[in-house]
């Protein structure tokens, strides 16, 4: 899939939790809800942009929300 669109996916994704109460909060909402649903494929290459370019086109919550998810579970 092309970087721009799952960019575009991601940062949607980010604006839905972006109401929740804190910064916590929201990363969380964001990292679970890319694990439950996008496909393995997806995340790995969103994993990529992240580490290759610091998250270009990422909104600040979604590149941590990102970057948790490269951690070691």
């Amino acid at each position: 899939m092309k970087i721009e669109r799952l960019v575009a996916m991601a940062n949607d994704i980010g604006k839905y939790f972006a109401s929740r109460s804190d910064n916590e909060a929201v990363i969380e909402g964001i990292a679970d809800h890319m694990t439950k649903f996008w496909d393995p494929r997806m995340r790995r290459q969103i994993i990529a942009h992240v580490s290759e370019t610091g998250g270009e086109g990422l909104n600040a919550h979604v590149a941590d929300a990102v970057r948790r998810l490269a951690l070691p579970p």
